[in-house]
């Protein structure tokens, strides 16, 4: 039972379910596997979120992921008020659509072309179709858990919401639509090695993220990742790395810099649009030359490379290259990680717990010695009921984290000694209630 002044909150959930399903425009927001209501937002600054009942709370979902520099950063918005005054879209191109271009381009190791888009669903729907199109076959490995948006044929042992809901599938996929997707269990090469002999020059690629933060925060076994991109190679196929979430997280480089991997297509999000709707999908010459105009596969989007993405983008991405600001970032977000973890164990309560670059996660495990590796892992030892005790307990005490198990939580700049400490203490209080 909360302590705190929730009226403005419940009453702005009541009248929302009446105008939107679930009373939310994106399902983990209603709470639904932690329960109780969610807290309304009415602004944000640094690292922090104030709801509308004045509540204030440390945030660690950062918009799920793209507010690595706080909010409100001043260096974003006064570019933003900057921009917004020369108009809000174009339809036409723009010098910022180059200079983002550019700067991505320098800072991810294996990106030599770039096509921007509006969100990471429509980034890894797009590389799907570029690897079918680049390779003339139709069939694509995913990896249960792993989520790579809402299109209908990645909707199959999906992870974030679908994890979180238990539902395995989505009404409304046509079975044609999902029939040339294949799915193996992440960090296991031996499943795929079988895909790969059971339809021998028929898959075009296969999609996986670095670390599989959809369905908590699974970290990529030793060689896992290198051994996963020789085994599409030997096969002709495409690797995809799907980086919407640990692009310039995992590393500034993503998740394929922290792991020294050359994927053939990355899928980008979250943080190259500094808070704005944006994606992009991206990959070797070659590869990406096939996209029209230059090519014959069609991808299209009025409001791509919109001028207020590409400036927060520039903002942001520039900010974050200042030399020792990442590695501040990664050092409190170890710091949070394995503070967390200790007050765990001191209480008794078994974890696992994982952090890379400035993302972390972590596991209230069922019992002492599980291990989460994969999805059914997840599922079997992950302790959903004491998390969400967690989860409202910590909100109560001012910490507002993810309202799943299954989603990786995040750091930013702002997240100073002080705030990581008072959420510290604060998780103290609750693991010894707990």
């Amino acid at each position: 039972m909360t302590t705190r002044e929730t009226t403005q909150s419940e009453q702005l959930y009541a009248r929302a379910q009446e105008l939107l399903p679930g009373g939310v425009n994106s399902p983990v927001r209603a709470f639904k596997s932690v329960g109780g209501t969610p807290r309304f937002i009415d602004r944000a600054e640094g690292a922090y979120l104030f709801d509308a009942d004045g509540n204030q709370y440390i945030d660690y979902v950062l918009s799920w992921g793209p507010m690595v520099l706080g909010h409100t950063h001043p260096k974003v918005t006064e570019a933003l008020e900057t921009a917004i005054k020369r108009g809000t879209s174009y339809g036409a191109p723009t010098a910022l659509e180059n200079q983002l271009a550019e700067l991505v381009i320098d800072v991810v190791p294996s990106i030599e072309m770039i096509r921007f888009v509006n969100s990471g669903t429509e980034a890894c729907m797009s590389a799907l179709r570029l690897a079918r199109a680049y390779t003339g076959r139709e069939k694509i490995i995913k990896f249960a858990g792993c989520y790579h948006g809402h299109a209908d044929m990645l909707l199959v042992q999906a992870g974030s919401g679908v994890a979180t809901f238990g539902l395995p599938d989505s009404p409304g996929v046509p079975s044609g639509t999902t029939g040339n997707t294949l799915v193996a269990p992440f960090n296991d090469l031996a499943a795929v090695e079988a895909l790969f002999a059971q339809y021998p020059d028929q898959i075009a690629g296969a999609i996986v993220e670095p670390i599989a933060a959809n369905m908590g925060f699974v970290m990529p076994e030793d060689g896992y990742l290198q051994g996963l991109r020789d085994l599409c190679h030997r096969h002709g196929a495409l690797f995809i790395l799907d980086e919407v979430m640990t692009g310039f997280r995992a590393s500034v480089g993503g998740g394929q810099e922290a792991f020294g991997i050359d994927p053939d297509i990355t899928c980008l999000g979250k943080v190259i649009g500094g808070g704005l709707p944006v994606g992009a999908y991206a990959g070797k010459r070659a590869i990406m030359e096939q996209v029209a105009p230059a090519g014959t596969m069609y991808q299209a989007g009025t409001l791509s490379g919109n001028p207020l993405a590409m400036t927060a983008g520039l903002a942001t991405i520039q900010t974050l290259r200042e030399p020792g600001l990442f590695d501040q970032i990664a050092a409190q977000t170890q710091k949070l990680a394995h503070g967390i973890a200790e007050r765990a164990r001191a209480a008794g309560i078994p974890i696992q717990a994982g952090h890379q670059g400035t993302m972390f996660g972590y596991y209230f495990l069922k019992s002492d010695g599980a291990v989460i590796r994969d999805y059914a892992s997840a599922k079997e030892h992950a302790h959903t009921e004491r998390y969400a005790s967690y989860f409202h307990q910590m909100l109560d005490a001012g910490v507002y984290f993810a309202p799943s198990q299954f989603e990786a939580g995040f750091v930013s700049s702002a997240h100073d000694d002080t705030i990581i400490q008072q959420t510290l203490d604060a998780a103290e209080r609750v693991m010894a209630a707990l």
